[in-house]
């Protein structure tokens, strides 16, 4: 079953069992996807799906930032709900280990050896990621690993 089907069918549950913000959390995810299909006159495949379900949750994080920063501990509450129910969507998060063994491993397939090669290593490496990281997390480790700090 692809992405969107299964966002679809959660949505379903959601409706039957009475779930708000699961039901609220994705109809937005699939508001988003069609508006970007609109937008792009395209049927998104799953690897689009999850850029758009990356997307939603780095701005539910930065929302829940300010909302912390503000003291709105219900508007706190509510946006750490909707990112786990996003996170359901997404495939499994590469830890901070295996992140940083892959990184290794394309730094010597390049042959990186200074920051100004960090381009390349990111074209390389991105891929092979394949969205079970966050792109900043990704770009922090390479540029540690290349500076040696």
């Amino acid at each position: 079953m692809d992405l969107k089907a299964q966002l679809n069918q959660a949505l379903k549950e959601a409706m039957k069992s009475g779930d708000e913000i699961r039901k609220r959390t994705v109809r937005m995810a699939l508001a988003a996807i069609k508006q970007a299909e609109i937008d792009r006159q395209v049927t998104l495949d799953d690897q689009g799906v999850l850029s758009i379900l990356q997307r939603e949750i780095k701005t539910r994080r930065e929302s829940l930032e300010e909302a912390q920063k503000a003291g709105r501990e219900d508007l706190v509450q509510a946006l750490q709900a909707e990112i786990a129910v996003l996170q359901a969507f997404l495939p499994q998060a590469l830890s901070a280990e295996e992140l940083c063994a892959l990184a290794k491993a394309v730094i010597e397939e390049v042959g990186a050896s200074s920051v100004a090669d960090m381009g390349r290593v990111m074209k390389a490496l991105m891929p092979r990621v394949a969205n079970r990281a966050p792109g900043d997390q990704v770009s922090q480790i390479v540029r540690s690993l290349l500076t040696g700090t």
